[in-house]
């Protein structure tokens, strides 16, 4: 079976899709009807050829998927509360088409300032949280005198408990929990997909809410490459040095990750899903069972960027029948 090549993640009451050059949000607004939008993907650092070797390229993913993803989030904010958008239309009706198009530009431009502030934020935080905070914490049984392998081992042992707790929290959070329930629509659509199936609600639920390629996986992954590569500084002797190495070390660890995740993504060898088990089992906390409803959000957002009918055609040799306007209204 050949990778569909689909991605997404769950936003504010609804999903968005990316395959290939395409990415689509469809967001369930506060009517029941679904909003979609459809945008071309174009990565912030440009399509230079070099962006796209081993390692740099899950540098470049990386980042843009930060900024893709929060731009995608504060878009579906704005639709799932939509109520409130009604008052600020009718006063914009009482503006001219030149003052309508002046504070058009300037939201656009605040949004933009927003977008990339938000980012920077999250990098700064996660970065903290996950990266240099376990390092101190763990550099405190230096005064016992423990050596700096030791230290190591500990900082992997907080990290993991770091990362583990903060998942196990946001999981318990009644305001997360439909957002991660959108999640497990997004993998089930996936899923349900790339195991030969027509993309139907029917289908979409009985499918699997766990994917190997998922972003909770790929998070667990950083935190292991990370734990491995930072025992290259037990040998540096200067407790700074050590800590800048692991902020440099970042991007690297990315990257490589970037890389196993695709890897065990596009395999079915045994190998491949024992290394695949706890990003896995990670996705208990981040995907729940999803609703009907929210099922059809998912196959609308995937429709929109992605011929599936084609893919069980070429994969499975299904043909499905493509649906027209006479049983689209049959249906209904």
């Amino acid at each position: 079976m050949r990778s569909s090549n689909i991605g997404g993640q769950a936003v504010m009451e609804g999903i968005m899709m990316r395959h290939k050059d395409k990415y689509s949000i469809a967001v369930r607004r506060p009517d029941q009807e679904i909003e979609l939008k459809v945008e071309d993907y174009k990565c912030i650092f440009g399509n230079h050829a070099f962006l796209k070797k081993p390692i740099i390229r899950g540098m470049v993913s990386f980042v843009d998927s930060l900024v893709v993803g929060t731009k995608c989030l504060m878009y579906s904010a704005e639709i799932a509360g939509d109520e409130e958008d009604e008052k600020t239309a009718r006063k914009n009706e009482q503006l001219t088409e030149e003052e309508r198009s002046a504070k058009k530009a300037k939201e656009d431009k605040q949004f933009k300032w927003l977008l990339y502030i938000t980012v920077a934020t999250s990098m700064v935080v996660s970065v903290a949280a996950f990266m240099f905070l376990p390092y101190v914490l763990a550099s405190l049984i230096r005064g016992v005198g423990a050596s700096e392998f030791l230290v190591t081992i500990v900082e992997a042992f907080v990290k993991l408990a770091l990362f583990m707790g903060y998942m196990f929290l946001i999981s318990r959070m009644k305001d997360i929990q439909r957002t991660f329930m959108y999640h497990g629509a997004e993998h089930k659509c996936i899923n349900c997909v790339e195991h030969g199936l027509p993309l139907t609600v029917e289908n979409v639920l009985k499918s699997s809410r766990f994917h190997k390629r998922c972003g909770t996986s790929f998070l667990f992954l950083v935190m292991l490459v990370s734990i491995v590569l930072h025992f290259v500084f037990v040998a540096v002797p200067f407790y700074w040095v050590r800590l800048l190495g692991r902020l440099l070390m970042v991007p690297v660890v990315a990257g490589i990750s970037f890389e196993i995740i695709q890897w065990a993504g596009r395999t079915d060898s045994k190998f491949a899903d024992i290394m695949s088990k706890p990003g896995l089992a990670m996705q208990k906390f981040t995907t729940k069972e999803p609703a009907a409803d929210m099922a059809e959000v998912a196959i609308k957002a995937v429709e929109a960027v992605f011929d599936w009918r084609a893919y069980l055609k070429e994969e499975f040799d299904l043909d499905i029948p493509y649906e027209t306007e006479e049983t689209e209204n049959a249906d209904s």
